[in-house]
């Protein structure tokens, strides 16, 4: 990923933090050509060097079937929106997009069944917890029969890149223009985009 030093998410905390925060990514593979799946991911940052992701796709899906011990890119995005130029206080000036995003590289295994479970409940933890303790919903028997149409996998990272395009470059004016306009806005986009703005202190002094 093109990432100018203005831009680059350094911090592997800030980076794991960013998966926990957004962790529906895309699996990229390049064996027996090129391929991606569109997948809930979910990080357990304190297992190897980087942090291991755990993640199951259908039986049918044929990534399973090509991706133990091979190199694979998970590509995990965050708000973004369209800026225009009008915004800034600084002029002429061109319409661009801003983004938030990290890629994790890592080498992928496939899991046992036992595990694979687990990974299910990992994702219901994460996403409805209370889906753990009202049994009569998810039962153990619906999970069994589950278990016969998915194949886990973790993947374990060796390489986390980072980048927050947020107009950095851009003066302190141009910059609260940008966050004016998006946190005014009816547009869920934008408005998710400002509030990363805000919470990382840019363009809202």
């Amino acid at each position: 990923m093109f990432t100018p030093n203005k831009f680059k998410m350094i911090d592997l905390s800030e980076q794991q933090q960013f998966i926990h925060e957004f962790g529906f990514g895309v699996i990229v593979s390049n064996v027996n050509g090129l391929s991606a799946t569109h997948l809930p991911f979910v990080l357990q940052s304190n297992e190897g060097e980087q942090g291991v992701l755990y993640a199951h796709c259908a039986k049918a899906n044929p990534l399973w079937k090509s991706i133990e011990g091979q190199n694979v890119l998970v590509i995990f995005t965050g708000p973004h929106a369209y800026i225009s130029p009008s915004w800034y206080n600084t002029k002429p000036a061109v319409p661009t997009w801003n983004y938030t995003a990290v890629h994790a590289y890592g080498v992928a295994s496939l899991l046992n069944p036992q595990d694979t479970l687990k990974t299910v409940d990992q994702v219901v933890e994460k996403y409805e917890p209370q889906l753990l303790v009202d049994r009569d919903i998810v039962t153990d028997t619906i999970k069994h029969k589950m278990l016969a149409g998915i194949v886990g996998f973790k993947i374990e990272l060796r390489k986390l890149q980072g980048k927050l395009k947020l107009g950095q470059h851009r003066s302190k004016d141009d910059q609260a223009g940008v966050y004016k306009t998006l946190s005014s806005s009816g547009n869920s986009n934008d408005l998710a985009l400002a509030k990363y703005m805000q919470k990382i202190n840019i363009g809202c002094h």
